[in-house]
């Protein structure tokens, strides 16, 4: 057998570009975080800049969209201006640019999707649009080197409640989902009808520590001949109905009572669920993602849950819980490494759906 050499500059950028690493700069915009990364093979974060807006829509009670939009226009270049200049690497550096393009608000979407698109278009980089709820997903694939699908994982956050069997890099199957109220969703009312306000979730999470979460029976809905889906709109009225009942009666409520109470219900139906899905579906290995899994109590539950059942529990740690864009860099690394490219007519798709 003969040897060929081979002496072109275009075999030894080749060989070059194999030995070295690939380095995706993630953008999220979809809700009120402005965001920024640089990511590594799908696992290493260089940067990784969040903005947040909470203190500027904690005074309305909520995310307003307009104020979001206009927030992500002011911030975005100084975030990816920060992600680059904390990663030491510059634009020329970034073999591809990734960018949640959906769900989420449309508003805040077309921020990103239209800056990464402009980006793209004026360092000649490739692009590739990013699904959210895939993002909090791939989180897990940060803090845990050794994962690898297939595995079976619960997303909770205030837009969506799924659980996603994960069959490879970039191919999901949802076995379970919300029908009506998500998870976060929940939260976020039921602090706001306690007067705890926004946002939601952690603080209800931290009055709970100081309440009994057996104090008050809240209902654990089921959803029919749908044994993996949730309901969490009757939870929700359970609650408000207790507290009315209170003030009818002239009873003082307990709020932490109500919230720990009220928190148990939600964290039994989610693991329950999750496990059986996990076990019956014969997956060894449940994960944890989305704004909801940084609730201590859930994150206690579900590994106690699977350490039972014999089963590998992972999650994120809590930073790569909520919104941000090193999830979204490593999502995008296993599409870029696909061949899975977006074009400049790559839009904003709020009402975006899992393996779409």
């Amino acid at each position: 057998m003969s040897l060929v050499k081979i002496n072109s500059k275009v075999t030894e950028t080749l060989i070059e570009k194999v030995k070295n690493e690939i380095l995706i700069l993630g953008i999220e915009s979809s809700c009120d975080e402005t965001a920024a990364a640089v990511v590594a093979d799908g696992r290493r974060v260089l940067s990784n800049v969040i903005y947040s807006q909470v203190p500027v829509h904690t005074l309305y009670g909520g995310v307003v969209p307009e104020i979001a939009s206009r927030a992500h226009v002011e911030k975005i270049n100084q975030v990816i201006r920060k992600a680059l200049e904390d990663s030491g690497k510059t634009i020329q550096d970034i073999d591809a640019i990734a960018v949640t393009y959906g769900p989420g608000l449309v508003g805040p979407l077309l921020v990103g999707v239209n800056t990464a698109k402009a980006f793209a278009y004026a360092k000649k980089k490739p692009l590739v649009g990013v699904n959210h709820i895939e993002g909090h997903i791939s989180a897990n694939y940060i803090d845990n080197p050794e994962l690898e699908p297939p595995f079976m994982c619960l997303v909770a956050s205030g837009g969506h409640s799924h659980i996603v069997r994960v069959d490879d890099y970039g191919k999901y199957t949802i076995i379970g989902r919300t029908h009506d109220d998500a998870a976060g969703e929940a939260f976020d009312k039921v602090a706001r009808a306690i007067g705890l306000g926004y946002p939601g979730g952690p603080k209800v999470d931290k009055l709970a520590k100081e309440g009994d979460p057996a104090k008050i029976d809240f209902p654990r809905a089921s959803v029919g001949d749908s044994p993996y889906d949730f309901s969490f709109s009757g939870l929700k009225s359970a609650v408000l109905n207790y507290l009315n009942g209170c003030e009818m009666k002239g009873i003082e409520v307990n709020k932490a009572d109500v919230a720990a109470s009220f928190q148990q219900a939600v964290i039994d139906v989610l693991t329950e669920h999750s496990i059986r899905a996990a076990r019956e579906y014969g997956c060894e290995r449940l994960a944890l993602a989305g704004g909801v899994a940084a609730n201590s109590g859930l994150r206690e539950a579900m590994k106690s849950a699977a350490e039972k059942e014999g089963m590998k529990f992972y999650m994120p740690s809590l930073i790569y819980c909520t919104d941000n864009a090193a999830m979204i860099a490593s999502a995008g690394y296993y599409e870029y490494m696909a061949g899975k490219r977006a074009g400049l007519s790559l839009n904003a798709m709020p009402n975006l759906k899992v393996g779409e």
